[in-house]
């Protein structure tokens, strides 16, 4: 199979396309042939050896999270799946070996859904990661129609798959973003409020009594400034920080889930949630889509299309 590798850690100038063995599908497994997948931050973060101590890489590494393809073997301990099932998911391991930057990956049962049939291959492909991470992020702090909801970094992957999760479920969404978002935010039913200098002045005007929890995807002083605007700290969430805890807060790292995947999916269905698209490169510019995501201007998911 065609793949993207990482002889070594190292960065975007480092990626190589080349051709691997399949990887081997167990008997708990499936085999996916994939037709795309997505960037995110955490893969050019594994790929430079960031998370070693709790994610090491296996070399030649193939990066990647998000999957959406077509199963095209099953493990004989596998009966939810069949052979030609249109699947999507998050394949994190251990052990960041077998990724997805590949024409093929392999799963577990409890890594993957069914793709919604009104979903294309390249928003199949950006759901997963920041879908889970929003969805699991707005559980742990328990929102509910009727709560004002604080999202730090609205505007980006996981940002805009909270602001639509809350809106569907009847909160209310004040959003942090640069002004040249604020449109995007506005779009998805979010009030958007600018980063910088007096937010937490702009926060207390909208929300005097103080949001009834807050997501921080943005680091900085986003949890500090959470609590200050009155949020109560065992209803402020932080995929960016651990120390969130300290606060009394939650911290989230996403992980697989088949439920919370057929949650999203029927949110799609729906159409209470969409996968705002930016940019899409063939597998073979991967090195390319790393460097847009690397700048940190990106305003949607970038998708490697595979087939």
């Amino acid at each position: 199979m065609k793949a993207v590798v990482l002889p070594r850690y190292g960065g975007a100038d480092e990626l190589e396309v080349i051709d691997l063995p399949r990887p081997p599908c167990g008997a708990g497994e499936v085999l996916v042939e994939l037709r795309a997948t997505s960037v995110n931050p955490v893969d050019w973060k594994v790929g430079a050896g960031y998370l070693d101590a709790a994610i090491p890489g296996q070399f030649p590494l193939v990066p990647g999270w998000d999957a959406a393809g077509v199963i095209t073997e099953v493990g004989p301990e596998v009966a939810e799946f069949a052979v030609g099932d249109e699947v999507f998911g998050y394949v994190r391991r251990p052990i960041a070996k077998w990724g997805t930057y590949a024409e093929y990956t392999i799963a577990e049962p409890g890594m993957i859904a069914r793709k919604p049939a009104n979903l294309d291959w390249g928003s199949a492909a950006g759901l997963p990661l920041v879908g889970l991470t929003a969805l699991q992020c707005l559980d742990t702090v328990r929102v509910k129609e009727g709560d004002t909801v604080l999202v730090h970094a609205a505007a980006g992957g996981v940002g805009t798959m909270a602001v639509q999760i809350a809106k569907s479920r009847g909160a209310r969404v004040i959003g942090t973003a640069s002004a040249r978002n604020h449109d995007h935010l506005v779009a998805f039913g979010a009030e958007p409020v600018e980063y910088g200098p007096g937010l937490l002045e702009r926060v207390r005007w909208l929300v005097p009594d103080g949001p009834d929890a807050a997501l921080d995807a943005a680091g900085g002083d986003a949890i500090e400034l959470s609590i200050e605007a009155g949020t109560d700290p065992s209803r402020v969430v932080s995929i960016m920080d651990p120390a969130i805890r300290d606060h009394g807060g939650e911290y989230v790292f996403v992980s697989a889930d088949s439920e919370d995947l057929r949650q999203l999916a029927a949110l799609t269905e729906t159409r209470e949630l969409v996968v705002p698209i930016s940019e899409t490169y063939p597998l073979e510019q991967a090195a390319d889509a790393w460097r847009a995501s690397q700048t940190g201007r990106t305003r949607g998911k970038i998708v490697l299309r595979i087939s």
